[in-house]
């Protein structure tokens, strides 16, 4: 089997005390009042749609049966970002922080948060964000891909000019970033004709949020703030796979970034990635070996995936037990500060 300096091996039966006391930070909720402007949630099962209703004592059973210790909890897609009216954004996040902080303050050692932003404003979302972390404790921000501002038919990247006073917040206050996915605008999805369900989850969640990581990376915005942590969900959405192509195509001469250094930098110093809905072996091996097991983190992707069939197959994937442990909670307690 491959081996790296971070120990991807064969691995013997994990040790007992770790199964039930994973960390994990891919979780969503929704508001009741939200439940069916939500995409992701519309066309679910009931008892799948009563499972991201409930902050209470059905999410925590689930949480047990899984051996998840702690859940940070976000907002499922597209949520904010799909309000294009910018009053009607900030208002909404600061209603869903609110009510999330008000939730997590019934089970404080369980669930934390990540807070919702309105980035249809820059400087809101700073604010926010601030807010956020200072005041209700939250652990980061978790944000559904691009923005709609003004017009439905808009995508604004955070790549672009306006965002970087927001990225300075961000790395002011040491907390990180999860770049969430949501399906690319009907507008923009030809590709997809007479497949339009691969659009979302099944293939186009991880090309819209792939693209729109290396379009961080290739704006400069990791030399400017070098101390940003993105977090990438879906083991890194393919990105390092592709990574080292990406580079080796660069440095032929096909693409000019305004970033100093190669891709692959960025994706290795800046960017975390989480075991979330996509429980392989290989793929996660794959990370492992490309980033380093010290930048993986578990996640359930709940409520859209199982808790226990995450459970059975992280706690048994052949790799070393030093990290499973690194990866089932050591990191996100150095990352968060737990």
């Amino acid at each position: 089997m491959l081996q790296s300096s971070n120990s991807v091996l064969d691995s013997a039966k994990p040790s007992s005390e770790l199964l039930a006391d994973k960390i994990a930070l891919e979780e969503h909720f929704v508001l009741a009042e939200n439940i069916d402007a939500s995409y992701a949630v519309r066309d679910l099962p009931p008892e799948t749609r009563q499972r991201i209703l409930d902050l209470g004592s059905g999410r925590i059973a689930d949480m047990d049966r899984g051996g998840l210790d702690i859940c940070i909890l976000s907002l499922t897609a597209p949520g904010v970002q799909a309000i294009p009216q910018v009053k009607e954004a900030i208002a909404q996040a600061r209603r869903t922080n609110n009510y999330l902080a008000e939730n997590i303050a019934k089970n404080p050692k369980r669930l934390k948060g990540f807070a919702t932003l309105p980035l249809q404003d820059p400087e809101a979302a700073a604010q926010e964000l601030t807010r956020c972390v200072r005041d209700l404790g939250f652990c980061g921000a978790l944000v559904n891909g691009f923005s709609q501002v003004g017009d439905g038919d808009s995508a604004f990247y955070y790549d672009l000019p306006q965002y970087r006073p927001f990225w300075a917040t961000v790395q002011e206050l040491d907390v990180p970033f999860y770049l969430h996915p949501r399906d690319p605008l009907p507008t923009r999805q030809q590709c997809y004709e007479g497949y339009r369900w691969l659009a979302g989850s099944p293939w186009g969640f991880a090309v819209e949020t792939s693209i729109h990581a290396l379009r961080l990376m290739a704006s400069g915005l990791f030399d400017e703030y070098p101390k940003l942590k993105v977090i990438l969900g879906h083991l890194g959405e393919g990105l390092s796979f592709g990574i080292w192509r990406a580079d080796h195509r660069i440095s032929r001469g096909s693409g000019a970034p305004r970033a100093k250094l190669p891709m692959s930098h960025y994706l290795r110093e800046n960017f975390y990635v989480t075991t979330s809905g996509n429980f392989r072996t290989q793929a996660l091996t794959n990370v492992i070996l490309e980033i380093g097991a010290d930048r993986v983190l578990y996640s359930v992707d709940y409520p859209y995936e199982d808790a226990v069939e995450a459970k059975e197959w992280f706690d048994h994937a052949s790799i070393s037990e030093s990290d499973r442990l690194k990866i089932a909670r050591a990191n996100a307690q150095k990352l968060f500060h737990f």
